[in-house]
């Protein structure tokens, strides 16, 4: 096409927008909608009668509509079914740019579901193309997207498309058990299309592997329904497989009937095909006609009289003209074809990055949804492990078991650490980690932290100094307990690896837009230091600076990880300078908001040393738990402190039970068959509000916090705990009980 075509049809399309730009101000936009919809539903009349020139335009029109009143959805849903129409017309180049198009429009507004429908298309010819992992790759995304969006009922075409593909791939053992999902999804949502399509697909699989009886019931079954429809493509391939199943079967007489009837109906259908030929297509018809013509009117110049000069130079020169403009038509040709193939490769590769995103954000959903179960695993066992421990503990062992004892429970308590730092990593990858900001006096909270760990760095004959800033405010606004966090780790990070020496804790502004005061942080040591090539993956989860230093001084390598993504959170940033032998220096920064508000002290509820302080008469605790283990080491905790218990298995006997006796406290596992300690404890404050219920679990990346305070759990135990914690909530609850009056 020439440069003077193009802008003949820009002209035209500007003069029609433009118009059609006036008069959008004075039409209702639900019109305009029903006008949409109305150039969709003549476009799939057209495509039904095979009149796919006729049904484009109407496409064409409904795009122009949604692209006037911003109809982001209607856009998406356009471009897709223009996608499908160039795929029929055998224009995948033209269809692969209309499918990214129509991609990038239904990322940018979050369409699931049409976005699925887009991948399927777009699955589909790769196939065509023999580019069968791509095709999988799009089947595979488009599959995950109708899961979320809850649509069923779309996944029986795309489970048919993939089993195509392995048929073409020559598996046909995973070829068939896709087939037989798909024609129970058809089945289940009455869709003749897929279900006459599978049929036959499963007819051919079965002849190929053997099974002519099967298959030929299959594909009759599924050319009947797809005459029952009026199914055409479905049709002409029931009749191909037929025809090679007959075959197959030596029964050639058949087999010859039903390849003439397919080899007729292929022909009427590409007879249409060939009568919608887009202009594009036809340019060697153009290229043709214009040879055509030059050699007519060279042989009519040969015929007339030369005797004028003029004449004959006129003659050479529009003998010329015509030579070149041919030419330079062909060359624009050409090149438009290069930039249409270079466009393809381009968006070809965005797809390829935006199909490997979204399969890596599985992998680490997957990943996520896996650490969660295993540390939640882990946690059930070790709550036998340390719980029977600090039993014999208490039951005066032999001298001899003493430090075998000491070695279990120290052994228990390092693999609770790590469990709880594994799910801490966990849910920092997650992005479940929730901001819980209250004022707080940072000066002292920070003075409390060195203070708390002062012993720890005697014990290294550390001499600790805390600098705060001369003039900084002390009151902010803030997650006093991540910062909390951070410096504890960081500190005892300080202190493991330095012996004999100096830590330096400073707190110092780097900036002030009003109330917002951006603060450094620095936790300076005099201790062993890092190499240069150790620093950059300081940050990464289980990374050490050796294997020596990690059998030296132990430890996990999550700390610094967990480190860096809770300041994260907290929208700051962490670096570090260090010079192995000589110390190491940790940077972080973080915003916090200034407060003039007064800090008001909350009188902490003071525990009792021991259940003496507690009247016992009366008092029933119930124990919901499902693990036979556990129901034995709660009980014996309880009965060691003189505690009544009952146990029962699951959240339904334990409403029962709160129905039927009275209970000063119930103590319910989370995580059981049946109904959950959560929709347990729902039920009971039904009835119920005063009872004092905790939550004993041992908590996933998939416990929502706020849930336990919805549900009416009044505190959370986890799994395992530590006894002395166990014990002051237990203790407060009994005692805040004590006065109540027992019914009787």
């Amino acid at each position: 096409m020439s440069h003077i075509n193009y802008y003949i049809i820009a002209f035209f399309i500007c003069i029609y927008t433009s118009g059609f730009a006036q008069d959008v101000p004075n039409e209702d936009i639900d019109v305009l909608e029903m006008r949409i919809q109305s150039y969709i539903s003549h476009s799939e009349l057209e495509t039904e009668r095979g009149d796919f020139y006729s049904a484009n335009d109407n496409l064409e029109k409904a795009l122009l509509v949604a692209q006037q009143i911003e109809d982001k959805k209607s856009q998406g849903i356009i471009h897709t079914k223009i996608a499908k129409l160039q795929y029929t017309l055998e224009e995948p180049e033209k269809a692969l740019i209309s499918l990214t198009k129509a991609a990038e429009i239904q990322r940018e507004i979050n369409d699931g579901a049409n976005i699925a429908i887009t991948y399927t298309i777009r699955g589909i010819l790769h196939a065509s193309k023999q580019e069968y992992q791509n095709a999988l790759d799009y089947f595979n995304s488009a599959k995950t997207k109708f899961e979320e969006e809850k649509l069923e009922a779309n996944i029986s075409d795309i489970t048919l498309n993939e089993a195509k593909v392995y048929i073409q791939m020559e598996k046909y053992t995973t070829a068939k058990s896709l087939l037989e999902k798909s024609i129970i999804l058809a089945k289940k949502y009455n869709q003749p299309k897929v279900l006459s399509s599978a049929l036959n697909y499963n007819g051919k699989v079965a002849s190929l592997l053997g099974n002519n009886d099967i298959a030929l019931s299959m594909a009759e079954e599924g050319l009947q329904i797809a005459k029952q429809n009026n199914i055409i493509e479905n049709i002409n391939d029931s009749y191909a497989t037929l025809s090679e199943i007959y075959e197959r079967r030596k029964n050639y007489q058949q087999a010859n009937d039903f390849l003439k009837k397919h080899v007729k109906l292929s022909d009427s259908i590409l007879d249409i095909k060939r009568e919608n030929l887009s202009p594009e297509n036809k340019i060697q018809f153009i290229n043709d006609y214009h040879e055509a013509e030059k050699k007519q009117m060279e042989v009519k110049l040969e015929e007339a009289d030369a005797s004028n000069n003029l004449t004959r130079i006129t003659t050479i020169l529009s003998i010329a003209l015509i030579t070149i403009l041919s030419l330079l038509t062909l060359s624009l040709y050409k090149n438009n074809n290069i930039r249409l193939k270079t466009n393809n490769m381009l968006h070809k590769k965005h797809d390829e990055l935006v199909i490997a995103k979204e399969k890596a954000e599985l992998a680490s959903k997957t990943k996520a949804n896996f650490l969660s179960t295993v540390t939640h695993e882990l946690r059930t066992p070790l709550y036998a492990v340390t719980g029977l421990t600090n039993m014999l503990l208490d039951e005066s062992p032999k001298p001899a078991q003493v430090q075998h004892l000491k070695s279990l429970k120290f052994s228990g308590d390092y693999l609770l650490a790590f469990i709880n730092d594994i799910l801490q990593i966990n849910k920092i990858e997650a992005n479940k980690v929730e901001i819980d900001p209250e004022l707080f006096n940072l000066k002292k909270k920070v003075e409390n932290v060195v203070s708390a760990l002062n012993n720890s760095a005697l014990g290294n004959n550390i001499t600790m100094h805390y600098e705060y800033e001369e003039g900084l405010p002390s009151n902010f606004i803030a997650d006093q307990l991540k910062i909390s966090q951070i410096l504890i780790n960081l500190i005892g990070n300080a202190i493991k690896f330095t012996k004999d020496g100096d830590i330096w804790v400073r707190v110092y502004k780097i900036n002030q837009d009003n109330d917002t005061y951006t603060l450094r942080f620095e936790i300076e040591d005099n201790g062993i230091g890092i190499t240069k090539e150790k620093q950059e993956h300081m940050f990464e989860s289980f990374s050490q600076g050796s294997i020596q230093i990690n059998r030296k001084y132990g430890g996990t390598g999550l700390g610094l990880s967990i480190v860096k993504g809770l300041i994260e959170i907290l929208k700051g940033k962490i670096y570090l300078k260090s010079e192995l032998g000589k110390g190491t220096t940790f940077f972080f920064e973080i915003p916090l908001t200034y407060s003039t508000d007064t800090i008001v002290k909350e009188e902490k509820p003071k525990h009792f040393k021991n259940i003496e302080a507690v009247e016992l008469n009366n008092i029933k605790i119930l124990v919901v738990e499902d693990n036979k283990i556990n129901q034995m080491i709660t009980k014996k905790i309880l009965n060691k402190m003189n505690l009544y218990c009952d146990v029962v298995d699951n959240g339904e006997d334990a409403v029962e039970r709160v129905k039927q006796e009275r209970y000063d406290v119930v103590l319910m596992d989370i995580h059981m068959p049946g109904i959950s300690g959560i929709e347990a404890t729902k039920i009971i404050r039904t009835f119920d509000k005063e009872l004092t219920v905790f939550a004993l679990t041992a908590v996933t990346i998939d416990d929502k916090m706020h849930e336990f305070d919805e549900a009416g759990f009044n505190d959370i135990i986890s799994k395992p705990f530590r006894q002395d914690d166990f014990e002051k909530k237990l203790y407060g609850a009994l005692k805040t009980n004590e006065n109540k009056t027992p019914s009787i």
